[in-house]
């Protein structure tokens, strides 16, 4: 049977009062996706799969925990006494130890802070097996260790509906919010805390789909992959099969998860209510959800034309359009790349002579309305500012992208097969976003991560004798066109026809649970749709009126990306690196994928990189005129002309592989600022470049690399050195300052990481020298180009791109205690101005110098003076404090919490900057 907890007094407790709204921590974050992983109870015995070719070599990690789900009494005991239901923890701690354990690492001791992703499970790890719903064509057996669910059937449609069996025992909840998320309607299922709303509205304006949209999708999937299609719709809905009889069997038993209570839904006495079944077009809202998040870089282009018309206003129009170009490095010379080897693949490249700019009025830009008719808590200030945030991120082109990976060729390594470490960062939630699950059928043969109520397939995991992980690569598949009004202000022109806007609407109301006391309220969510996509802005263009729209290459294609997951997860399919190649062809969202396998890596970035008209720069907004179309476009289908395969960054075999989110190749651009001089990607390629140059390169030392780089402060390893020998270019003669200066060069010297004295201490080594760091950065970097660039340029260039990304800073959509650190910031240009002006040699300058205007002296005199000031600004003014930590605790600032989207609350982490599930893998033969 099921497992669940036995029934006591506290199953039949109506809703407990005085619960934390553990609803209203959802973040942008939130919607990173999440797995499926099955739970059982009994026991039974089970072989160690014969199909490994991995020798014991595999490892992976995704903390917390496999469990997801809590019945109503285990959420009790965890919220009073902290106990944790089975497999809700476990994985948590060694993924924490590696933080202080890394340096004594061996490959013996991989296992300490990994689990052993081998398939099977041996006969004395058995924890329980379950055939669902008595059938007779699929097992889950749960190991002892994790609980993680290894789903075995005889038949497709059985493995299907195990697996979806499966990730409604673990985390039926989750996608249960997952699913009202796409949809637009969070509040109405969980409660209207002001988070809930911004989450709802930002994912609402930009996938706004009806039932009818949402079908469509499904069918024109199936419909254009031939015999991969039809089996695609077939697995789906056995999947679907096995989450609804999970549904019914734990309403009647009434083991289903307590959430349900807590916000109403159920009545944990009576058991009246009702746990909808999920359907097909559920797993399209999901999937829009991924897609937004994660696989559609682009967008941004009217904050671009507000930031260059400041430019050119401050400098005049040609000094003004390279001074845009140079801070916004569309392909900086010094940029690290993951494919190295000097290959070009040209996108998104500056036009000669740029054609159908549409550029805003000066002042006449404002934000398209999405919430009317707001009544209550829909109403009021902190509603309105959630609204305000999740508008301001959904069109920022800083997109949240996340993940790593290292991978090492057979050539440089110890065996002679290669090495990677690699897995996707998003973020910490409880339950987990992702989670873990082995899949054993006819055509299918994988372990590894999948997205929550889209794990039919794993998505990210280990084959056979082949692994796979991905990044996020961003590169511009969302374009913004300026529509010209007619008739009124919700008609416009297509292809000289005044047309009518398509009103779509979604209304919400809430009231108060015990999850979530917000008041009661309402609003109305309304989008005005073109055949170029929602409305997102309106303005002025030469005094005419417009909306700006965005079309995204994705959008009406949520579901496409299935085929691809489908190939990977096929032993018959995949059996090299120019077959995985292939596979990821058919994902449309924008992904880095790497791959091992014995004895090749490969590499391959996806996407729908659509064919722009020429002439067309893709950073501005372009007129709704069918000359700057994408080529090809049909508006009905919205397909075009994309990009062939051999066009996108790809290679086989390079010496190493490095990815955080930085640039893919040269001449490749990304829709996101900041690939620059100095990023992220750099604390990568420095350590496995070093290692590669060394050779014999072994497990141990690339999760060394992995994790000495995840515990670094970028600032710190690659723009102090320079910022100190500004200041040392004269003898300091400032006490403070000069204390300063010795801190900081000290923590330098030891590595400028932000690790603990010791397991457990909670308080950093060089703590000190971290808090006039954190405190300077900001101060040096407004008084470094503030002057230089004015008021109203400067802060059209912080839309762009925020300057600091620190580990305790609430950066963004990302949050604090998020752990993913330095992906955003000004580091590039500081690192830059600041070698100019001590005169080294800078490829792809700034287009003129900034600090002190271009003097050593002045600019030391800056930076001593803001660093005087970040020395005598108190810890508890750097680290102000929140709901989980003291003002002026730093190490708890910057630490990692598992933010609570359930009943289940664990313990915060000391920080790393890391992916959040992670494999490391080494095969030893292939088939």
């Amino acid at each position: 049977m099921p497992r669940r907890t036995p029934r006591t007094f506290l199953d039949r407790l109506r809703t407990p009062g005085g619960f934390p709204g553990f609803l209203k921590a959802a973040s942008v974050c939130v919607l990173v996706a999440a797995l499926l992983s099955p739970l059982a109870q009994g026991t039974a015995s089970a072989a160690t799969a014969s199909n490994d070719y991995c020798g014991g070599q595999c490892s992976d990690i995704l903390p917390a925990g496999e469990n997801g789900n809590a019945t109503l009494a285990q959420i009790l005991l965890n919220q009073v006494f902290g106990t944790q239901p089975s497999h809700a923890e476990d994985q948590l701690g060694p993924y924490a130890n590696l933080a202080t354990g890394a340096s004594t690492l061996t490959d013996a001791k991989i296992n300490t802070f990994f689990n052993d992703a081998s398939f099977g499970v041996p006969a004395a790890q058995v924890a329980s097996t379950e055939n669902p719903s008595g059938r007779t064509d699929v097992t889950i057996v749960r190991d002892k260790a994790t609980g993680v669910p290894h789903i075995t059937g005889t038949t497709r449609y059985g493995t299907e509906y195990g697996a979806g069996y499966a990730a409604a025992e673990d985390r039926l909840w989750l996608m249960d919010v997952f699913r009202h998320v796409g949809r637009g309607q969070l509040t109405t299922f969980a409660g209207g805390a002001a988070s809930n709303q911004g989450l709802e509205q930002e994912f609402y304006r930009n996938a706004p789909y009806s039932e009818a949209e949402l079908q469509s999708q499904i069918d024109n999937a199936v419909a254009n992959n031939g015999t991969r299609g039809q089996q695609a719709l077939a697995d789906a809905n056995a999947y679907l099969a096995g989450i609804n009889a999970y549904i019914d069997a734990s309403d009647s038993g009434r083991y289903f998860p307590g959430e349900y209570v807590l916000t109403g839904h159920k009545d944990s006495i009576t058991n009246a209510g009702t746990i909808d079944h999920f359907k097909i077009t559920d797993l399209v809202a999901l999937a829009s959800v991924i897609g937004t998040l994660f696989g559609s870089g682009g967008g941004g282009e009217v904050n671009n034309a507000l930031s260059l018309l400041a430019a050119q206003e401050k400098y005049g129009v040609e000094q003004g359009t390279k001074v845009w170009e140079s801070f916004r490095e569309r392909n900086d010379p010094e940029a690290v790349l993951t494919v190295h080897n000097g290959e070009s693949f040209p996108y998104g490249t500056k036009p000669t002579t740029a054609q159908g700019e549409a550029l805003p009025d000066a002042g006449s830009v404002t934000t398209e309305p999405l919430v009317y008719d707001a009544s209550g808590t829909g109403a009021d200030q902190s509603a309105s500012a959630a609204s305000a945030a999740a508008t301001a991120t959904a069109l920022s082109s800083a997109k949240r992208g996340m993940s790593n990976a290292l991978v090492v060729s057979g050539k440089y390594t110890a065996s002679g097969h290669p090495i990677a470490v690699f897995g996707p960062q998003t973020g910490y939630f409880a339950p987990q976003l992702l989670m873990l699950q082995e899949i054993q059928g006819p055509g299918i043969s994988a372990r590894g991560a999948s997205f929550a109520g889209l794990s039919m397939y794993v998505e990210l995991g280990r084959g056979q004798d082949y692994s796979w992980s991905a990044t996020t690569s961003g590169q511009d598949i969302i374009d913004t066109y300026a529509v010209e009004l007619c008739q009124d202000d919700y008609h416009y022109l297509f292809h000289g026809t005044c047309t009518p806007m398509e009103e779509i609407q979604q209304t919400n109301s809430w009231k108060p649970t015990t999850a979530d006391s917000t008041a009661a309220g309402s609003y109305t969510m309304k989008v005005w749709k073109t055949e170029y996509g929602p409305v997102e802005y309106r303005a002025t263009v030469g005094g005419k009126k417009v909306a700006y729209t965005t079309l995204r290459s994705s959008y009406m294609h949520e579901a496409d990306s299935i085929i691809g997951f489908q190939m990977l997860n096929d032993p018959d399919y995949v059996k090299s690196p120019q077959t995985f190649q292939s596979a990821a062809q058919h994902i449309n969202f924008t992904f880095n994928w790497f791959y091992a396998d014995s004895s090749h890596t490969a590499y391959y970035n996806s996407g729908n990189n659509p064919v722009r008209a020429t002439g067309v720069d893709p950073e501005f907004p372009v007129w709704g005129q069918a000359a700057y179309e994408w080529q090809n476009w049909d508006p009905t289908t919205n397909t075009a002309d994309y990009t062939p395969a051999s066009a996108h960054p790809n290679s086989i075999d390079q010496d190493y592989y490095i990815s955080w989110n930085n640039k893919q190749a040269l001449n490749y651009t990304t829709a996101s600022w900041g690939d620059g001089s100095v990023h992220r990607g750099n604390l990568l390629d420095d350590r496995v470049k070093k290692l590669v140059a060394a050779g014999g390169v072994t497990r141990s030392a690339l999760v060394k690399a992995m994790s000495d780089a995840s515990l670094t402060d970028l600032r710190a390893e690659d723009v102090l050195p320079d910022l100190l020998k500004v200041v040392n270019s004269s003898t300091v003669t400032d006490s403070t300052a000069a204390a300063a200066v010795t801190k900081l060069q000290t923590w330098l010297t030891a590595g400028g990481k932000r690790t603990e004295t010791s397991a457990g201490s909670k308080t950093y080594a060089n703590a000190d020298a971290i808090r006039i760091l954190d405190a300077w950065w900001p101060l040096l970097v407004k008084a470094e180009f503030q002057p230089g660039l004015g008021d109203s340029l400067y802060t059209a260039f912080t839309n762009n791109l925020y300057i600091d990304e620190s580990p305790s800073a609430g950066h963004g959509p990302t949050g604090s205690h998020a752990g993913s650190s330095f992906q955003y910031g000004w580091w590039s240009y500081v690192d830059k101005d600041i070698r100019s002006v001590l005169g080294q040699t800078v490829s792809g300058p700034l287009a003129q110098q900034y600090c002190g205007g271009g003097s050593l002296s002045a600019c030391r005199d800056i930076l001593i003076s803001t660093l005087k000031t970040a020395a005598g600004t108190s810890a508890s003014t750097v680290y102000p404090g929140d709901s989980l930590c003291s003002a002026g605790n730093q190490w708890c600032a910057d630490s990692i919490v598992q933010r609570t989207l359930g009943g289940i609350k664990h313990y915060n982490i000391s920080w790393q900057n890391r992916p959040t599930f992670q494999q490391v893998v080494e095969f030893t033969s292939h088939r």
